[in-house]
């Protein structure tokens, strides 16, 4: 019951009731906060958000965030998660607390373009430097290794081009670097493929694994989230604190949606790797496709090591079109589909595509192909009429003005 005394403002705010504890359905209560009571001042000083046995502020957790985090980290192998508002939000944190100027990061040629901007940008702006390598030889990798490297990036597979690397020998050439001990050379994976699915990044060796949760944890094209997962809590702490500093924070609602979106991840990811592996082989019968890039198809660049390393193979693939096929070829067989959208991102539901100029994208390893390149993403449409859109497509871009 309400206390008389008080205004309505005041008695909407402070009401008495609370509910019955004892709760519990299928999905995660969601809990939206910025502030955080307390019963006490003494309880107000000894809350520890650091290791998840209290909450302090939003920022640094709610039962919502803590449970999505331990979901995370068990999805992926490892111990501790951080949660940040992107996938690249993810990418920046780690070099933020890993790097300090005269510092310096080695990063995939092939990697995901927003890191090498990250890198170019902010990073060069800080003092600190990067220098790009060819993935796919892990004795380029050991040759640039130096006194001032402290990160290396590592991805799997390539971005857009989709060369697998052999993981286990690009952390060894890390790892057996003279200095790599003495100055604690950090090895991160990009592993928002692999997704905790495909393979066990700790597994192969690697210390920090980031993903975009967008993708395949969420897998409804409707939040952006990423994660910072690691077995290292020392290197665990150095990303907490620089996360606590910067102020990154994901919503409730966000934490909900993915937390959704795990409930089905192991289904989806099964599903559209099989029919993207249908599309990939009948696409290589086609006569206007010069090279299919794909993981699981034998003959695409890195096969054995995914076959080695790796149980599944994601939503992915890429096209090269025979050289004779013009640019505006290209573009006109993008616009000409009508399933796959033309989009950025990929693991929802719909069917994305997007064409890319690889060249440009390169500055230390040289692209074999002459024709132009589209990525796709296959979504959970039925395989048949996805691979109908593919041939009519393909038939007005045949019979287009070169």
């Amino acid at each position: 019951m309400s206390d008389s005394s008080k205004h309505l403002s005041t008695d909407l705010i402070h009401h008495p009731y609370k509910p019955p504890a004892g709760f519990e359905a299928i999905p995660p209560a969601v809990h939206k906060a910025s502030t955080v009571i307390f019963p006490s001042v003494a309880a107000l000083r000894a809350r520890d958000w650091k290791h998840k046995t209290g909450y302090t502020y939003g920022l640094h957790g709610t039962p919502t965030t803590f449970t999505l985090e331990e979901r995370i980290a068990s999805l992926e192998g490892g111990k501790f998660c951080t949660l940040v508002p992107s996938g690249l939000a993810a990418v920046v944190l780690v070099g933020m607390a890993l790097l300090r100027a005269g510092d310096e990061v080695l990063i995939p040629d092939n990697a995901y373009g927003p890191n090498k901007a990250f890198a170019q940008g902010e990073l060069a702006a800080w003092g600190i430097t990067h220098r790009m390598y060819n993935p796919m030889d892990p004795a380029d990798l050991a040759a640039r290794l130096g006194p001032k490297t402290r990160l290396v990036w590592l991805e799997a597979p390539g971005s857009i081009t989709l060369e697998f690397p052999d993981l286990p020998k690009l952390v060894a050439a890390v790892k057996s670097h003279p200095q790599a001990h003495a100055q604690g050379i950090v090895t991160a994976l990009d592993n928002t493929w692999g997704a905790g699915v495909a393979f066990n990044a700790f597994d192969l060796g690697v210390d920090i694994s980031v993903q975009a949760l967008t993708k395949y944890p969420s897998g409804g094209a409707d939040v952006l989230m990423g994660s910072v997962v690691t077995n290292n809590e020392s290197l665990h702490h150095l990303m907490h604190f620089c996360h606590m500093r910067v102020g990154f924070g994901v919503a409730g609602n966000d934490a909900e949606l993915v937390l959704r979106g795990l409930n089905s991840m192991a289904l989806r990811y099964a599903a559209q790797d099989a029919a993207t592996r249908v599309l990939a082989s009948w696409l290589q019968r086609q006569p206007q496709v010069a090279a299919v890039l794909h993981p699981a198809l034998a003959g695409s660049p890195g096969h054995e090591a995914w076959k080695r390393d790796c149980s599944a193979a994601a939503c992915l693939m890429s096209i090269v079109f025979r050289p004779e096929f013009s640019q505006e070829q290209v573009d006109h067989f993008c616009d000409s589909l009508k399933l796959f959208k033309l989009g950025y991102s990929w693991a929802g539901p719909m069917s994305l595509c997007a064409p890319y100029d690889i060249p440009a994208l390169r500055t230390t390893t040289t692209w074999p192909h002459k024709g132009g390149l589209v990525r796709f993403s296959v979504g959970l449409e039925a395989v048949p009429d996805l691979q109908a859109d593919l041939a009519q497509a393909l038939a007005a871009m045949q019979y287009s003005k070169g």
